[in-house]
């Protein structure tokens, strides 16, 4: 085997569960963290921030937005689909982040009054003609491009509570509002895949099903709400060779073989240090049908543990997620925050780095 792999090529091997020169190895952060870690390096382009570390680096690539003009006062914004999120700054003014304040279909409770007072998404509002120019800027980096997340948006457009209501006393109101968001997605995502022209490797069909204990909703719920969406999402991403990557915060371990089924291939972000999410089970029951993207603890290690510590959670994940030497990319849970310190982070690369290239 070449010692010679692009990130890309490492990237797809490790997906596909076939050898790598060393196991791949992926960042997520936030802008503020990233350009805290930039300057602490002496970095000005992020490209040279993965060459310094070694970050193989999934790259996420997007359309352009063409659609009705977006609110954003600088203190508050609204998305495409009518969110309002406020901007909202923590440690000390360091970083900030965008919270829900406004959920379109709240205030409603029957699919005649979402008809009257709504204005569902379009994929007539992107230009996906740069797509294929955005995949060619990085042709040594595997490309994902896509995203759907039906639970997730309902949650979103609905409201928490609201959504969660609907699905166990309202289903017909349920079914419409999740089928409207997954038509709006395969439409989108149908053009996507067609301008990309077979560049894309890789989009996310995805969710958050799960707490810090348990799945949010039954797997029942799960079967007669999105389970038919997932598989026509799934259908359409392998109709053009492009892998399933998979994001589930949380304790999942119950939804996973249906997940696996179903026919995602890249799971994302293992919090393991959660109940029933034991890594060696995981690889046990998983490991040859998925690959594990994540791992390295991004709410206790990396904020809030020693160098050590880091060190050992690295270690840890290498032995087990990749014990036969491939189907693992080394990340972070999710995106690294601004209270991570610089030199932790260094700490998960430089130990993945020195050890990785041994198994």
């Amino acid at each position: 085997m070449s010692d010679q792999m692009t990130s890309r090529e490492r990237i797809i091997a490790a997906i596909d569960h076939k050898p790598v020169d060393k196991i791949p190895t992926d960042y997520w952060g936030t802008p503020e963290i990233t350009s805290k870690l930039m300057k602490a390096l002496g970095i000005k382009q992020e490209i040279d921030l993965w060459k310094r570390l070694d970050i193989d680096k999934i790259i996420t690539i997007k359309p352009t937005y063409i659609g009705p003009k977006l609110e954003d006062d600088g203190t508050m914004k609204t998305d495409l689909w009518g969110i309002k999120h406020r901007t909202i700054s923590y440690c000390n003014g360091e970083g900030e982040y965008e919270e829900m304040c406004h959920h379109p279909l709240g205030p409603y409770s029957t699919i005649d009054e979402i008809e009257a007072n709504y204005t569902w998404p379009s994929a007539d509002w992107f230009d996906f003609s740069s797509v294929t120019r955005q995949c060619r800027l990085y042709p040594d980096y595997a490309i994902e491009c896509g995203y759907a997340a039906p639970f997730y948006m309902y949650n979103n457009i609905r409201g928490l509570q609201e959504s969660m209501m609907d699905l166990a006393i309202d289903e017909n109101l349920a079914h419409y509002i999740i089928g409207r968001i997954c038509d709006f997605y395969y439409d989108y995502h149908s053009r996507l895949f067609s301008a990309g022209e077979g560049k894309i490797d890789i989009a996310q069909v995805t969710d958050d099903f799960g707490s810090q204990n348990s799945l949010l909703i039954s797997l029942d719920m799960f079967d007669r709400f999105f389970k038919p969406h997932y598989e026509r999402f799934i259908k359409l991403l392998k109709s053009y060779d492009i892998k399933v990557f998979h994001h589930d915060d949380g304790s999942i371990m119950p939804l996973i073989p249906r997940l696996v089924e179903l026919g995602i291939e890249v799971l994302n972000p293992i919090q393991w240090h959660l109940p029933g999410m034991d890594l060696t089970e995981l690889k046990s029951r998983f490991g040859d049908k998925i690959c594990f993207h994540g791992g390295i603890d991004n709410q206790d290690v990396l904020p809030f543990g020693t160098i050590d510590d880091v060190k050992a959670e690295v270690e840890t994940c290498l032995d087990l997620l990749a014990s036969d030497g491939t189907g693992y990319i080394l990340a972070p849970c999710h995106n690294l925050q601004i209270i991570s310190p610089i030199e932790n982070i260094v700490a998960m690369y430089e130990t993945a780095n020195q050890l990785r290239v041994q198994r």
